[in-house]
């Protein structure tokens, strides 16, 4: 009787052993398993946030971004604002601006539009709302640090006899504001420990010394505009500033961003000019 025929080596089937296939199996049953779970605490717990090492040094006090911050106000450029204020204002009035000494022009309120420090009410004529900070630097013998004067870009001189004072800037602040005052106004006479905030104790607010008022006039550097002055007030003493009269150059505020070209049209102040005077004349 012959044999039986032998299949081909390469179709020849080899036995599955049974501890490879509960290998097999148990690695699959593994895989499954684990792949949804990992997915859904993924989603229940995301990865935790970063935080800075320092957080004194989060945010800068100055505006270091020329992004605008308030980009969806209504005017694309300063003509756009000029035709929308014309029929709205005294024509004698409207026609002054940046032509009287002292004054300012249009690409001003639009920048203070842009970088959020004004409001424009629509009315006629409109209201001009805008938060100010006042910083009553205090001196030797009690005296009050005033800015007597500023020498504006167009060559003229304007007359100030007040306290440092400035727009305060969207979301901040009373100390943020009176610190980035300080730099802003003072900055080239004391020396900083830092770039981003005031750590060395330079600017020492008095405490209980804050005050709020809120004014409503008529604006001086933008005539027939009326005004409402938000005024927060604070005593300060500021080290490192000269006992004499002394003078401050304004720095470049807006540098290479979008918005030079507009600034470089709008009156800008070049000089401040500072006096020490007795607390009852402020």
């Amino acid at each position: 009787m012959s044999p039986p025929p032998q299949l081909p080596d390469h179709i020849h089937k080899k036995p599955t052993s049974l501890p490879d296939f509960i290998f097999t199996a148990f690695s699959l049953f593994i895989i499954f398993s684990s792949s949804k779970p990992t997915i859904n605490l993924l989603h229940k717990f995301p990865p935790p946030l970063s935080f800075p090492l320092n957080p004194r040094r989060f945010l800068k006090i100055h505006t270091m971004s020329r992004k605008n911050p308030n980009p969806n106000h209504p005017f694309p450029n300063p003509q756009s604002l000029s035709e929308w204020l014309k029929p709205r204002l005294p024509s004698d009035s409207f026609a002054s601006w940046g032509v009287k000494p002292g004054t300012k022009n249009v690409n001003n309120l639009w920048l203070e539009l842009s970088e959020g420090e004004i409001s424009l009410a629509d009315s006629t004529p409109p209201l001009r709302t805008v938060e100010v900070i006042i910083v009553r630097i205090i001196g030797k013998e009690n005296k009050i640090l005033v800015e007597s004067k500023q020498e504006l870009s167009d060559g003229t001189v304007r007359n100030r006899s007040r306290p440092l004072s400035e727009k305060m800037k969207p979301g901040e602040t009373v100390q943020q504001a009176v610190v980035r005052a300080v730099k802003e106004e003072l900055g080239s006479m004391v020396k900083w420990s830092s770039d981003n905030c005031d750590d060395g104790g330079i600017v020492k607010i008095v405490p209980n010394s804050y005050t709020k008022k809120v004014e409503e006039k008529v604006s001086v550097s933008y005539p027939g505009l009326p005004a409402c002055y938000v005024l927060h007030t604070v005593d300060a003493m500021v080290e490192g500033l000269p006992d004499c009269e002394f003078c401050t150059e304004e720095g470049d505020e807006y540098g290479d961003s979008d918005e030079k070209k507009i600034a470089d049209g709008a009156v800008s102040c070049k000089k401040h000019y500072w006096i020490w005077v007795e607390s009852d004349y402020v």
